[in-house]
């Protein structure tokens, strides 16, 4: 029996050090770390931070440029922005965050059965993909929204929708590569069944590079998200949303602050969160990690 003294010293802590030395490597992803953590700390503390509840109009001091009491300025109604600023961040970026996990468990295992099955299952899976995949991703996601009423949950609902096919054709190319090598092929000549094959020695090799695709799917999707606010698809006017807030915005361009913030917000989440997958992807890829 082998005792813990028999173990090479450090061996315990040689993965975490190898991440860390990576980490360092990348310093744009400890940039999209910070920036992500601070808007989350924003969002879930809003109540607490912002000056003024996000609905309260002023009309006396509608169109208020940045100034001591109102910090952002004011819009139209004299609702404070930077208020709504913050409460835009507990809309926003759930709705971005659940779109990419459910869009991802669903591709995800679409595509890992219909590579591994193959056969008439696989060729209906990737026709019903290429059926979506032929309209352009917002026009699609407008018409669900549009059909289904415009609301939070039927915006997130119509992205999910249209972007599950971009997981299911990169985790039925990873399976379809992965299980022609010879470890799966050594396991199925010892008598691993299918579902054994598929869940417990292909799936988990696919999740490194869904994940990075994840990472930088998010700022895809909160950009569609407030695409479809901008638009008039998404939660109600009254509602204190990015995308919603710079639609009104551009009709008092004069008043920049109006549509600015708003836009500086979605632009640094949106940064952050491809700074992140980036130096996953490098991180992760043994092709580029050196």
């Amino acid at each position: 029996m082998i005792t813990p003294a028999a173990t090479p010293s450090g061996a315990v802590t040689t993965r975490p050090r190898q991440r860390f030395r990576q980490l360092r490597r990348h310093p744009e992803v400890i940039v999209g770390l910070a920036v992500i953590v601070t808007w989350f700390l924003l969002a879930l503390f809003a109540p607490i931070l912002a000056p003024f509840e996000p609905l309260e109009q002023n009309i006396q001091q509608r169109l208020q440029p940045p100034g001591e009491t109102h910090r952002l300025g004011t819009d139209e109604l004299g609702r404070d922005v930077l208020s709504r600023v913050l409460y835009g961040g507990r809309i926003t970026i759930p709705a971005g965050l659940a779109v990419v996990v459910i869009n991802s468990i669903i591709g995800w295992l679409a595509g890992a059965v219909a590579g591994f099955v193959g056969g008439l299952w696989d060729e209906i899976m990737m026709r019903i993909a290429e059926l979506f995949m032929a309209f352009p991703t917002i026009i699609l996601a407008m018409a669900i929204t549009a059909a289904l009423g415009p609301e939070i949950r039927n915006a997130v609902l119509a992205l999910v929708i249209v972007r599950w096919t971009n997981y299911a054709r990169l985790t039925r190319g990873l399976i379809i590569e992965a299980k022609t090598k010879e470890y799966v092929e050594a396991a199925r000549s010892l008598g691993a069944k299918s579902p054994y094959l598929l869940f417990r020695t292909l799936l988990p090799n696919s999740v490194a590079p869904v994940v990075v695709y994840g990472s930088l799917d998010i700022g895809n999707a909160i950009l569609l998200f407030a695409g479809l606010s901008f638009l008039g698809l998404g939660p109600e006017p009254s509602s204190p949303e990015w995308g919603r807030m710079i639609s009104i915005g551009i009709h008092f361009f004069d008043q920049w602050w109006m549509w600015l913030f708003p836009g500086l917000s979605i632009a640094s989440l949106v940064m952050a969160f491809n700074f992140i997958g980036d130096g996953l992807r490098d991180m992760l890829d043994p092709r580029t990690r050196h």
